[in-house]
């Protein structure tokens, strides 16, 4: 039975991380293994190099989104959190909804960092899967026992990329989705008004 500071935390990664969070559609191309697991050792040295570098909340939001950009396909994470609503998009609105979710993502779970301050993340061992490969880590928080955490990597246009990632088996895909969809109802389905909100939100 895990107790409620290791379930806060949990869900604190299981937000961060739902900016990189999409499952593609798509067979494995030239990845390799050794690709797979070279770019989450090189994700996770950095996110955890951020939270412990002791910056200002703002200086940290800049490093995440960099971050962000680096390793995941963030264009198309976005796409998909925006559901069909991208279809109707212009490509000047599709292009500024963009920016404004990657750096909303940075801000929102950022501010919820401070709890992974001290903690380990080691890649064990991975797997090749019908999208890519699945890369198995385990995730030390401090004062707490491990748990493992599966990130979803593919060759995407010719660019190694995390797509999504599982803990403990279970997707944080529909979390983003969520979170996303809800700010579009509550602003009449507008893509601007959403892009609006997206710039201070978080």
């Amino acid at each position: 039975m895990l107790n409620n500071q290791l379930l806060t935390r949990r869900t604190t990664l299981l937000g961060m991380t739902s900016a990189l969070a999409i499952a593609p559609a798509m067979p494995a191309m030239a990845l390799t293994k050794s690709e797979a697991e070279t770019l989450i050792n090189k994700l996770t040295s950095d996110v955890m190099a951020t939270i412990n570098a002791g910056k200002s909340k703002s200086a940290m939001f800049k490093d995440f989104e960099k971050i962000f950009a680096r390793y995941a396909d963030v264009p198309l994470i976005a796409q998909k959190a925006l559901g069909t609503t991208w279809r109707t998009a212009s490509p000047a609105q599709r292009k500024a909804y963009v920016s404004a979710f990657r750096g909303y993502m940075a801000r929102f779970y950022g501010k919820r960092f401070e709890e992974f301050i001290g903690s380990e993340i080691k890649v064990k061992k991975s797997r090749k899967t019908a999208g890519g490969y699945l890369v198995d880590t385990n995730i030390k928080l401090r004062g707490s026992s491990a748990f493992k955490a599966q990130w979803h990597v593919i060759d995407a246009r010719g660019k190694t990329l995390m797509y999504n990632l599982f803990l403990e088996g279970v997707s944080v895909l529909s979390d983003v989705r969520v979170q996303i969809g809800s700010m579009l109802d509550k602003r009449g389905g507008s893509i601007d008004k959403l892009t609006a909100h997206l710039r201070t939100a978080g």
